[in-house]
């Protein structure tokens, strides 16, 4: 009998999705752990189910506890309260070196006065592996990142994407059941870090292990992981997939983290529906939204609209395109493939409007103190209470 299909939001990279089936056993369990340091709570009574294969992220700002999570798992440090299990088995008291998990650092930390081959083998030379052996698994290393020809260079003769690839090689020699990667390409220019990005997900799945990456950077988690963990104040605020944390935050918190979005203060003044009509400061007219949620007439909400899923004219829309903002150009960015306006609205809010630069020329193009109209879909935002 084939499986019913999942409904989702945006891309989807692969089918996979054990999160989905109650029946799927998870391969890390943290149990209402908690993590203080003195007075200071660093991890606050935290629940999450990690799967085995699973590229997760762990996602927020400086301080936000993401990285002591990841610390507890490798065994650099215990839970205050709570547990943590790996395959089944209760990590609580067992030292990092016996656990089956292996740690890449931002650092890197190669073994400057080893050759890239001799940094990859540290590991199975480490587990007893025979010499023929640990050639193999050398070899197979190399071959995977595509250092073959690099084999007999120190680091220092290595650019920093390829430090980066041996560090990896190195990290994952052992087999290790998860591999922890803490903010693995922030050594990285932008360019090479984007390429980095993709070289990390097809390596994770020709592995065929599990990833946890831990990162501050909001696009890095959305291109590599299959769910994503924001925390915030040592909590988890929400755990889902990219396209779902993008297009569903669960807060307004979660909206104003990832990416760019325009936050509204709204009141609803009548629900139809799967409508809501919402007051607002912004415009005398109220606005139209889609919504399944429970809100009713009186809440005080927020409408998260992201700047690309709103339409900026010179010309006003007829009466039938729905919700519209009137303003003026405050300021433009131009990014090469799309413009970036801001537009200030009569009671002084400014508001950001995303536009693809489809064309090289434009016959009008919208310049600084431009009268405009901004228009958005009722289905383009979304509500939320919190």
């Amino acid at each position: 009998m084939a499986k019913a299909r999942t409904q989702t939001i945006g891309a989807v990279r692969r089918t996979f999705s054990p999160w989905t089936d109650p029946s799927a056993t998870p391969l890390i369990r943290f149990e209402n752990v908690v993590k203080s340091f003195g007075a200071f709570t660093a991890v606050n009574h935290v629940s999450l189910d990690i799967y085995e294969r699973e590229f997760f992220a762990l996602l927020g700002p400086s301080g936000c506890g993401k990285t002591t999570l990841m610390r507890m798992l490798a065994g650099f440090e215990e839970p205050t309260e709570g547990r943590i299990t790996l395959a089944g088995q209760d990590l609580t008291g067992v030292p990092p070196y016996e656990r089956p998990v292996n740690m890449m650092f931002q650092s890197y930390a190669l073994f400057p006065h080893m050759s890239v081959a001799d940094n990859i083998a540290f590991g199975p030379k480490q587990a007893g592996m025979g010499k023929g052996e640990i050639a193999a698994r050398v070899e197979e290393m190399l071959a995977l990142v595509k250092l073959e020809s690099f084999a007999k260079r120190k680091p220092h003769q290595l650019s920093g994407g390829q430090r980066q690839r041996v560090a990896l090689a190195r990290a994952v020699a052992n087999r290790p059941k998860v591999l922890l990667l803490d903010e693995p390409l922030g050594a990285l220019d932008k360019k090479l870090r984007e390429e980095t990005q993709f070289e990390l997900m097809d390596l994770q799945q020709s592995l065929g292990m599990t990833f946890l990456i831990v990162t501050h950077d909001q696009e890095e988690a959305m291109t590599v992981a299959d769910r994503i963990a924001v925390m915030n104040h040592g909590v988890l605020v929400q755990v889902d997939p990219p396209a779902t944390i993008y297009e569903q935050p669960a807060t307004k918190y979660v909206a104003d983290f990832i990416g760019d979005v325009n936050i509204i203060a709204c009141k609803v003044e009548g629900c139809f529906g799967s409508d809501l009509r919402l007051a607002t400061s912004l415009t005398p007219h109220p606005l139209q939204v889609t919504h399944s949620g429970d809100q009713k007439p009186g809440d005080e909400v927020w409408l998260a609209i992201r700047p690309e899923k709103m339409r900026i004219s010179l010309d006003a829309p007829d009466a039938a395109a729905g919700n519209c903002f009137e303003g003026e150009i405050w300021d433009i960015g131009y990014l090469g493939d799309l413009s970036v306006y801001h537009v200030e609205l009569p009671c002084g809010t400014r508001i950001k409007v995303s536009q693809p630069n489809l064309s090289r020329v434009v016959e009008r193009p919208i310049t600084w103190e431009d009268k405009v109209y901004v228009t958005f879909t009722p289905h383009a935002g979304v509500v939320l209470s919190r």
